[in-house]
């Protein structure tokens, strides 16, 4: 029988695993980091320095890429999406403008996006990587 790059959802252990994951990692790099840095100009950046961003990306691919490479691609791109969003509108539910939920709106979308073509990317190529040894 031929197994494509994609296990069905037999195994649901991946999704709420990785959501989790997306929680802990969001809370270790972005969480505890919640003022904005006034310039000597008087322009505000922050709360987040792009490092911080960038260290969540790279923690979050290993958890990725360790889902994906077993080929639970579903798991690993409805979980870290999952997680990342809760974890966004947890962090930005007390701004007072309300526009929080646009950005939360982007987390989602850019999460699902990112984590869907990594998935793709890490599990054709671990594919086809067995292809050629055999």
């Amino acid at each position: 029988m031929r197994q494509g790059i994609v296990k069905p959802v037999r195994h649901p252990l991946p999704i709420p695993a990785l959501a989790g994951v997306s929680l802990v990692l969001w809370a270790a790099w972005l969480g505890w980091d919640q003022h904005r840095d006034v310039q000597p100009d008087g322009t505000t950046t922050g709360p987040y320095a792009a490092w911080q961003v960038i260290g969540l990306l790279l923690t979050l691919l290993a958890a990725v890429y360790w889902a994906a490479s077993r080929r639970y691609v579903a798991g690993a791109v409805i979980g870290t999406t999952a997680g990342l969003t809760v974890a966004a509108y947890f962090d930005w539910s007390d701004d007072s403008s309300g526009l929080f939920m646009v950005g939360v709106g982007m987390v989602m979308m850019g999460s699902l996006i990112a984590t869907a073509v990594a998935c793709a990317v890490i599990a054709s190529a671990k594919r086809h990587g067995r292809r050629i040894r055999a």
